[in-house]
């Protein structure tokens, strides 16, 4: 078995087997989340994993056996992956919720979390219903859509990534759950963003809500995803440069001693640093009821929660003692005199 630069083989990011329905969207995710952990050389004892309740909070059991854990109520994966942050600053968090799980009951937490641009990666696996509960529409259930019975969604849907540019996140992406060339390198890209890196992943529910009729279905997906680009993405490591006119290609060697061919044209690409196009994109695709994926939006200049805070420039809180937080006899005598 070939093993990455920490010395790592892959099977050391796989978790316990996967209790899911056979063939759910999730476990695809799960298996995306290890090739990327393994391929960016992610430390397993420092990866974080938090989530709420529901479906998609069982995939932290399948993936990286020896990372932290840590199953919270519905809906509060949020305030307790900022807590940890907070209190570790060298953690990679990553949390993975649902669209019930962000999009109803911890919608407050979901867009505090990315107010403030806490470094982390926030994974929302999305199926458009409540699977634990027999597969009622949640938030994210599209206009028109039906459950199993036939009984259609009269609702407007929450556009995750629209709620995650309007709360101030800095990287924002969609993606599918069965299409691992675009997914794995978004998700490499989110380990290395230093703020919130929000990802909404399509994943059809096998058991409710892959029936005609259901826009979040393998088949309805398949034929409505349109991809804003081809994702791919570098690790850091020295610099590779290339100087080539427009309209021309050229041949540029990986840092694997693979060949990277590029060609840049003439035409306007789309650019992910245009907070206005990119808004615009979603809303239209929204409209459509088509699944726009890629890499949606990306802010690199925002500081995040550690710099704002100072939490950057101080000893992490985990590593502090009693001592350091208790004020000495002078200082605590003053503080009293004050109050009488």
């Amino acid at each position: 078995m070939s093993e990455n630069a920490l010395g790592i083989e892959k099977k050391s990011y796989k978790g316990s087997p996967s209790t899911l329905c056979v063939g759910c969207g999730h476990d695809s995710i799960t298996q995306h989340l290890v090739s990327a952990l393994y391929e960016t050389n992610t430390p397993p004892h420092l990866i974080t994993k938090i989530s709420g309740i529901g479906c998609s909070s069982k995939t932290t059991n399948y993936f990286v056996n020896q990372a932290h854990g840590f199953n919270s109520i519905h809906g509060r994966m949020a305030p307790v992956a900022t807590g940890a942050k907070v209190a570790n600053k060298d953690l990679k968090i990553i949390g993975i919720s649902g669209d019930g799980d962000s999009a109803s009951i911890g919608l407050g937490g979901f867009v505090h979390l990315l107010r403030r641009n806490v470094p982390m990666v926030y994974i929302v696996e999305n199926n458009g219903v409540y699977g634990l509960t027999k597969g009622q529409f949640s938030a994210t259930a599209d206009l028109g859509s039906t459950v199993k019975s036939g009984a259609p969604n009269y609702f407007e849907s929450v556009d995750l990534c629209a709620l995650a540019m309007t709360s101030g996140a800095s990287f924002v992406a969609r993606a599918f759950s069965g299409d691992k060339k675009q997914l794995v390198p978004l998700i490499s890209a989110a380990l290395h963003h230093k703020g919130t890196a929000f990802i909404d992943i399509i994943s059809p529910c096998v058991t409710f809500a892959n029936h005609e009729g259901s826009t979040k279905s393998f088949n309805y997906v398949k034929s409505n995803k349109l991809d804003l680009q081809e994702i791919g993405f570098v690790p850091q490591a020295e610099e590779v440069t290339a100087d080539y006119s427009d309209g021309e290609s050229t041949l540029v060697k990986m840092h694997d001693g693979s060949y990277l061919k590029l060609t840049k044209i003439n035409d306007k690409n789309y650019d992910p640093l245009n907070y206005m196009t990119a808004m615009s994109k979603v809303k239209a695709a929204q409209k459509e009821q088509s699944i726009l994926t890629g890499l949606i939006y990306h802010d690199p200049e925002t500081e995040d929660l550690l710099t704002k805070e100072n939490i950057l420039k101080n000893k992490a809180l985990v590593h502090t003692s009693q001592k350091d937080f208790q004020p000495k006899a002078d200082s605590l005598k003053n503080i009293m005199n004050r109050y009488r």
